[in-house]
């Protein structure tokens, strides 16, 4: 099994158009246009509605319009364009989104489409990931269950870090497994690997290298040529990871403090502390210093402590097992939370893991079928553990990066069970497969009981029959047999398709944000098991203090599935969700912490007022109460504290001399006594309200720092 089939082989010359709609000579003629039929399909689905998410994640919309302003803060991250502080993690992830928006003007499209492109792109690379080594038909099916996951479906059109890191660690696999395919060559593609590593770091920190133990083991094992010089080619690989990340790393750490933003997300100001304690061994053992909600100490203004009595953060209800971010341990990426997010085939892929191992075990040392299955096993275990047992901050959404390992498992494991169909044990593990992830989408749908009652029976019903008839595909006629694959395919994916559909049908806003619909990344509940009311936030159990999004269900979306009702925001491009849901605050969710302030057309026209006469026409405790204000003026505000609001940036001496300095216009008050009582935010809140009158704007609480009682 070691020789590369044909598919590999270099295909004769013909015209660009001809082999972009033929593909290799070799292939079947539906080869190729399926492929891009499914690319299609793909962008259409990501691109349904996209609109309706306006600007999303205000937090890092806020950085992207920053950026489009100033190329210093593109460089950094920046949350305004005076730089001021930074996002919380590396700026990569940024820029695709910040070059469209200098392009093509502010709006939502010009910063959600590089996200879809990206999703569309993921499923390209790992569709040609697969079929290097299988057919046609496991890499389709590779990337339709990649572009059907509903946490995918989510990701590829939010602008969070996570789409660009999904993108680049199936690019950095695709480079591996070039690498394993033959001598010659294999150090171009360690270090193409290296440089997707690198970049991906850019965008999120540690999470990059979770799968780097695997992949380097597998190669170690399985690539051709001298242990020697496989090892010399895996340490030539991480020198272009170190160049590709640590060049920004160093310009950073070099740069002189007083003239660049302060580090968002450190207590010290320095890069590599956020990178190994805030994003890196925090989000394992919960000792996050700073974070909101999160375990272990507190920073200054930092953790649990800070919380009103009895609130719980939305997506991290307590309860044994684990960390203040919800239970953990093995069964986390299949309890009500996350489940619907990505498990759907998840039990599925692993068995198809076995069953690949299994079927390739004999096969010679560097044999490429067995090295994928590894490559691409071993990254799905990698992540799979780290999700499912760090005690620190997790979000449902960090699951798409599961999603290419796992869809490239189900396509790789079907086609080998396929192949193999003939001897009983290959098709009893077809059938089985097929049982038991109808079983899981039979469960998955009952935890949304109201929702298309009627495709959980018919889910199980077309399961039962596929896995059934399955048993005995290597012995009926080949038709009937392709016809109970096709179906049992079906009944797998009609559920993380419906949650697909429902994800794209509907906008989604602010920090926390789950796929499926309404209720169904919480059986029906709200955060912290409560249920939603009518005016925002949550109805919470006995003895628990109102949380919650502010009126936003699960996914960021509001009561009927799409945009909240209520005062329309001013300064937002055409498609916008309408403004707060009914008795919101205007601070946003949690006074701010979770997503934009919704802005009036009277504040936005004060803060307009002169605004070229300062740095900063406003300042605000918190990121996201700031970004509401940045992205409607398209003017800098200053996010005291950073996304928390318990970065220790500026120090209230700091403050007081922008203020005399006539640099700062307005200070902002927080909407719901979240962001104000927080960290070095506290000190200055209290400074400003005991120095300078305050006015009530459409509903929005100002201080005219210019104006001393």
């Amino acid at each position: 099994m070691t020789t590369l089939p044909a598919a590999v082989q270099a295909a004769p010359r013909t015209g660009r158009l001809a082999r972009l709609w033929r593909g290799r000579a070799e292939d079947r003629p539906w080869a190729r246009p399926a492929l891009l039929g499914l690319l299609v399909a793909t962008a259409l689905l990501y691109l349904w509605n996209l609109s309706a998410s306006g600007y999303a994640n205000s937090f890092y919309s806020a950085a992207v319009q920053a950026g489009s302003q100033s190329w210093k803060a593109f460089f950094f991250g920046s949350l305004d364009a005076a730089n001021a502080i930074t996002v919380d993690k590396p700026p990569a992830a940024l820029w695709p989104m910040a070059l469209s928006v200098r392009l093509f003007g502010l709006g939502s499209w010009q910063i959600l489409v590089p996200e879809v492109l990206m999703g569309v792109g993921t499923v390209a690379v790992l569709h040609a990931a697969v079929r290097r080594r299988f057919s046609a038909g496991a890499a389709l099916i590779a990337g339709a269950v990649l572009a059907l996951t509903p946490v995918a479906a989510l990701m590829f059109r939010f602008n969070n870090p996570d789409a660009l890191l999904a993108l680049l660690m199936t690019v950095a696999v695709y480079c591996v497994l070039r690498a394993l395919e033959r001598d010659r060559g294999a150090a171009r593609w360690l270090v193409r690997a290296g440089v997707a590593f690198g970049v991906a770091f850019l965008a999120k920190t540690l999470q990059a290298f979770l799968i780097l133990p695997p992949l380097a083991l597998v190669y170690l094992a399985c690539a051709p040529g001298g242990f020697g010089k496989r090892l010399g080619r895996l340490a030539l690989g991480g020198l272009a990871m170190l160049v590709s990340a640590g060049w920004w790393v160093a310009l950073v750490e070099l740069w002189p403090v007083s003239s660049r933003p302060y580090v968002g997300g450190s207590q010290n100001n320095s890069f590599l502390e956020l990178t190994f304690g805030y994003n890196g061994l925090g989000r394992l053992n919960g000792d996050e210093v700073g974070s909101v909600g999160g375990g272990g100490r507190g920073g200054p203004g930092g953790a649990v402590e800070n919380l009103p009595a009895g609130m719980e953060l939305p997506g991290r209800p307590g309860g044994g097992g684990g960390g203040g971010w919800g239970e953990t341990g093995i069964g986390r990426m299949f309890g009500e939370s996350v489940g619907g997010q990505i498990s759907w085939l998840l039990p599925a892929a692993l068995i198809l893991l076995v069953a690949g191992l299994v079927v390739t075990w004999r096969a010679p040392r560097t044999d490429t079928a067995r090295s994928a299955f590894l490559v691409w096993g071993g990254s799905l275990l990698m992540t799979l553990a780290v999700f499912s047992f760090m005690a620190g901050i997790f979000h449902e959404y960090y699951t798409v990066a599961l999603a290419p390992y796992l869809a490239a498992l189900i396509g790789m494991g079907a086609a080998v069970l396929w192949e193999e169909r003939t001897r009983w044990p290959a098709s009893a593990a077809l059938a089985v497969t097929v049982a038991v992830t109808t079983w899981w989408a039979w469960t998955l749908l009952g935890r949304t009981p109201d929702w298309l009652p009627w495709l959980r029976g018919t889910v199980l019903v077309a399961g039962a029959v596929a896995a059934l008839g399955l048993l005995f595909a290597g012995r009926v006629d080949r038709r009937l047999g392709f016809g109970l694959a096709g179906l049992g395919l079906a009944a797998g994916l009609a559920g993380p398709f419906a949650y697909a559909l429902a994800t794209v049908d509907s906008g989604h806003q602010g920090s926390i944000v789950t796929a499926g619909p309404a209720g169904g990344a919480m059986g029906g509940r709200g955060p912290g098991g409560g249920r939603f009311f009518e005016g925002g936030g949550m109805m919470p159990p006995a003895g628990r203090t109102p949380g919650g999004q502010g009126g936003q269900l699960p996914g960021g979306r509001g009561r009927d599935g799409g945009t909240p009702a209520g005062i329309p925001p001013q300064g937002m491009p055409q498609g916008m969700p309408q403004g707060t849901a009914r008795g919101e605050r205007p601070g946003g969710g949690m006074g701010g912490l979770l997503d934009g302030a919704r802005v009036g057309a009277e504040a936005k026209a004060a803060l307009l007022a002169d605004a070229d006469a300062y740095t900063w026409v406003a300042a605000a405790v918190g990121a996201q109460n700031a970004a509401g204000y940045q992205l409607a003026t398209e003017k800098p505000v200053m996010a005291i504290g950073g996304f928390n609001g318990s970065d220790p940036s500026p120090t209230l001496d700091r403050f007081e001399r922008y203020v005399a300095e006539g640099r700062i216009h307005y200070f902002i008050a927080s909407g719901g006594g979240m962001g104000g009582g927080m960290g070095g935010g506290s000190a200055i809140a209290s400074w400003v309200e005991d120095t300078f009158e305050k006015v009530t704007v459409d509903g929005a609480t100002l201080y005219d720092l210019t104006q001393k009682k």
